[in-house]
């Protein structure tokens, strides 16, 4: 499986998401604690907004924990918007085509999670993605075919609902094929403008998600923590687990959940399949 993390509000530098904390998606790389695999090396990625709509994206089959690249750039560049993942394959090559997150002009897409029984329903769920979209598909994990699903189904439209049809047409696809819980996902996307996150499994035990509460507040609560006060009011956090100990820093993303982020605001929804 894989951790990841989606990061909204002032600009920050990357290093200060991926590198410095105490639990950071670099260390999670060797040492996660919540996640299905204790290790994450099979590549990394990270996708960013900068002065044009469309994100720019660095992906590597090195284990994050070892690229000097992922380390110079983390010292130097910083964002309003930041996707990063870590990879721990779950039977797809490695390759930085598979790496994710996966992007669609100023849309990103990355993923935990996966579809089980995939190979038996590759060739049904590839003929739904709309023909238009379908040579821009340039891997070969069920995340980014996911990815596509979506697209196909309005993710430009209405995510939370392209979504629910994307998950609704695996399921329906997994049951012709014999694969009674097909679907295991944390999903995040964004535009550059808003976050959409999504905590749902076929079988109602989803892997871990969470969201960072309001900066205001954890500044009240911990006044001598200079991190807190470089933060804008409007940074938000959504993480495959916490980034640190800060007691009060994290609430847990229900199961069977869309979570949207935009700004300060915060808006948290029941999630369910729909049928395309």
């Amino acid at each position: 499986m894989c951790r990841w993390l989606a990061y909204s509000g002032s600009p920050v530098l990357l290093e200060d998401l991926l590198f410095k904390p105490r639990n950071s998606l670099v260390v999670q790389s060797k040492h996660s604690k919540l996640g299905a695999t204790t290790t994450n090396g099979d590549g990394f990625g990270v996708g960013w907004y900068g002065a044009r709509d469309t994100p720019g994206v660095f992906r590597s089959t090195e284990p994050a924990w070892n690229d000097r690249n992922l380390q110079e750039l983390s010292a130097l560049a910083s964002s309003r918007r930041v996707f990063a993942h870590i990879r721990a394959s779950t039977g797809s090559a490695v390759q930085q085509t598979n790496c994710h997150p996966f992007r669609h002009d100023r849309w990103l897409w990355m993923h935990n999670g996966m579809l089980s029984g995939y190979p038996a329903m590759k060739r049904d769920l590839a003929m739904a993605v709309e023909p238009a979209l379908f040579n821009q598909i340039e891997g070969s994990t069920d995340s980014e075919m996911m990815f596509f699903l979506a697209l196909t189904f309005g993710l430009l439209d209405d995510p939370p609902a392209a979504v629910a049809r994307a998950v609704g047409f695996v399921e329906a696809t997994g049951r012709h094929h014999g694969v009674e819980q097909p679907v295991q996902m944390t999903v995040a996307t964004t535009d550059g403008d808003t976050t959409w996150a999504f905590r749902y499994s076929s079988v109602g035990a989803s892997r871990s998600l969470f969201h960072s509460t309001d900066v205001s507040t954890l500044r009240a609560q911990y006044p001598d923590n200079p991190v807190l006060h470089d933060l804008s009011d409007d940074a938000r956090l959504v993480v495959s687990e916490p980034l640190g100990d800060l007691h009060g820093a994290w609430r847990e993303v229900p199961e069977a959940s869309c979570l949207i982020v935009h700004g300060d605001k915060e808006d948290l929804r029941p999630f369910a399949p729909m049928q395309p």
